[in-house]
């Protein structure tokens, strides 16, 4: 079955708003698929496929945004340390992307400004705030990701993607096992699709499209490049 006739016919996880109290995935039907596969609308598939999937919907759909997690931000271990590196290397194959954080998981409504954060007990704040149609979750923990994913699926009309340790069924698409490597064939995929669609990145390499709280916070520069910000913190950008 190739990946249209997979993409009209057997989605299971799809992009919402799906209603109050929808299923989990899980009450669906979806399991955690082996090690090397990723999961595509719910159903196994192999990872460079959904990796590919992620990629056009990342170019094509809307404010593209990632929401980088604890374990990403703070400067805890150095392998998150690097793995954020490789994160910011990814974001400059996005042109436009936003990074929107979800530094800590304490609720804060009603007082959440969707400019600055996202937190998983209301992240439709966010995505209503910026009108983000493809999300990338990463970095956060499990519990608090799927809480986010699910919500995300019954409110808004954003498609998620999930690359982490584990599975993420109630993400649209998902791929396990990340590490330093695989983040570089992620990469690599992401500049094949980004060709393939002939899609240039700017010639600054301000790929990071900042929203109104961030452009405050940076004396009003409204874009950054990932990989000035690797530069200048002394990072190689290999």
């Amino acid at each position: 079955m190739n990946l249209q006739q997979t993409k009209t016919e057997q989605r299971i996880i799809d992009v919402g708003p799906a209603g109050y109290f929808v299923p989990s995935a899980m009450e669906m039907g979806v399991t955690h698929p082996d090690s090397g596969k990723g999961l595509l609308y719910g159903v196994p598939a192999s990872e460079d496929t959904v990796i590919e999937e992620a990629a056009r919907q990342l170019y094509t759909r809307k404010n593209p945004t990632i929401f980088p997690g604890p374990l990403y931000l703070w400067a805890w271990d150095k392998e998150w340390m690097t793995k954020g590196q490789s994160l910011l290397r990814l974001a400059a194959e996005i042109p436009g992307v936003m990074i929107i954080p979800m530094p800590d998981y304490r609720p804060k409504y009603p007082k959440v400004d969707p400019q600055e954060a996202i937190n998983p007990n209301h992240p439709n704040l966010t995505i209503w705030g910026n009108k983000i149609e493809v999300a990338l979750f990463i970095g956060i923990h499990c519990h608090y990701a799927n809480l986010a994913l699910r919500m995300v699926r019954m409110g808004t009309n954003c498609l998620t993607i999930a690359f982490c340790h584990d599975i993420h069924e109630d993400a649209m698409l998902s791929v396990q096992d990340l590490d330093v490597p695989k983040f570089s064939h992620i990469i690599s995929i992401f500049r094949k699709v980004r060709k393939e669609l002939g899609i240039k990145l700017p010639a600054d390499g301000k790929t990071i499209s900042l929203t109104g709280t961030q452009i405050h916070a940076n004396q009003g520069e409204k874009s950054l490049s990932p990989l000035a910000c690797l530069a200048e913190a002394g990072e190689g950008l290999a």
